[in-house]
């Protein structure tokens, strides 16, 4: 339920503490910024819905429970992205098309379009060994914003869902980035693609640590699949998130799982992601708004609190 909050006394002092948040995460202390939200969690005109959300128990659920919930996972954990394939796709046709127009107009000869081939193959290895793919991918990116509203609004939609989500559950957003274009100009790095980075030292600490992992690992389970499980609920589909997914499955590889094991945390981080998104449609149009017009963290955490009724937290 979306509700219109007036200005009052505490929601300026909200936003001054928020205002102080964004100077220490561009500062990249992510313990002082963690300090911040937690001291405002909790308290009358503080930060109500941080870790607030209500969830559905950790247990074992079978596929049945969650098609009982309206969820299909054959069209949620498989993603694949159609729109990016299309464009690649066009742009090796459009490649070919040219390369046998300019060998017929300019009369190139076998021997120089085997020489142009190999040049062109060899930018290309050159990219995917160098830069992971970094300079196809920003590419493609570039053009899918471009000409596709869909892309466009689908990948904003992907990462408002990981925003809410990890608010929600208590895990502080430190930044966000809805094109490949802007995480290079944030970092200068071809490597890093359009996402949502998290306050995670805690969960990294446990982790080399060997400690009790679990109350963390739920959390960072269920903001993985958040984008996707926004696609989802959008779009019947998710076409967007399959790093996500490999990522969550390449952690709990790494802890141990078994596949039983594994399966069963799949399964309830999908119901309880879905179920609290499903709560929150309305502050997912407002987060989304927000980000469009590239909203600091703070901004949009404001936007979060000012948009949920505590009942449906």
């Amino acid at each position: 339920m979306i509700r219109a909050v007036a200005p009052s006394g505490s929601n300026v002092s909200r936003l001054k503490v928020l205002e102080q948040l964004d100077v220490e995460l561009k500062k990249g202390n992510d313990r002082a910024a963690l300090s911040l939200v937690r001291d405002l969690q909790g308290k009358p005109g503080g930060l109500r819905c941080f870790g607030a959300a209500r969830q559905v128990p950790q247990r074992l659920y079978t596929l049945d429970e969650l098609k009982l919930n309206g969820i299909n996972t054959s069209s949620f954990l498989s993603p694949v992205d159609a729109t990016l394939g299309s464009i690649e796709r066009n742009l090796q046709f459009a490649a070919v098309l040219g390369g046998f127009s300019a060998w017929v107009v300019f009369g190139f000869t076998q021997l120089q379009v085997l020489f142009i081939s190999l040049g062109l193959l060899f930018l290309w290895s050159l990219d995917l060994v160098s830069f992971n793919g970094g300079v196809s991918n920003l590419l493609l990116d570039t053009i899918g914003h471009t000409s596709s509203q869909k892309y466009h609004d689908r990948v904003i939609h992907h990462e408002a869902g990981h925003f809410l989500i990890a608010f929600l559950l208590g895990v502080l957003p430190k930044d966000y980035t809805l094109t490949s274009l802007e995480a290079l100009r944030k970092t200068g790095s071809l490597n890093v693609q359009a996402g949502t980075s998290f306050v995670d030292f805690e969960f990294l600490e446990e982790v080399s640590m060997k400690k009790r992992i679990l109350q963390m690992l739920d959390k960072f389970s269920c903001i993985a699949l958040a984008g996707v499980a926004t696609e989802y609920l959008l779009y019947g589909y998710a076409e967007g998130g399959l790093a996500d997914i490999n990522q969550l499955d390449n952690l709990l590889k790494r802890l141990g799982f078994t596949q039983k094991k594994a399966d069963s945390q799949v399964r309830w981080a999908v119901l309880n992601t879905i179920l609290i998104l499903r709560r929150h449609r309305g502050v997912i149009s407002k987060l989304v708004k927000a980000m469009a017009e590239g909203r600091s963290v703070g901004l949009c955490i404001s936007t979060i609190e000012d948009c949920i009724d505590d009942v449906d937290i």
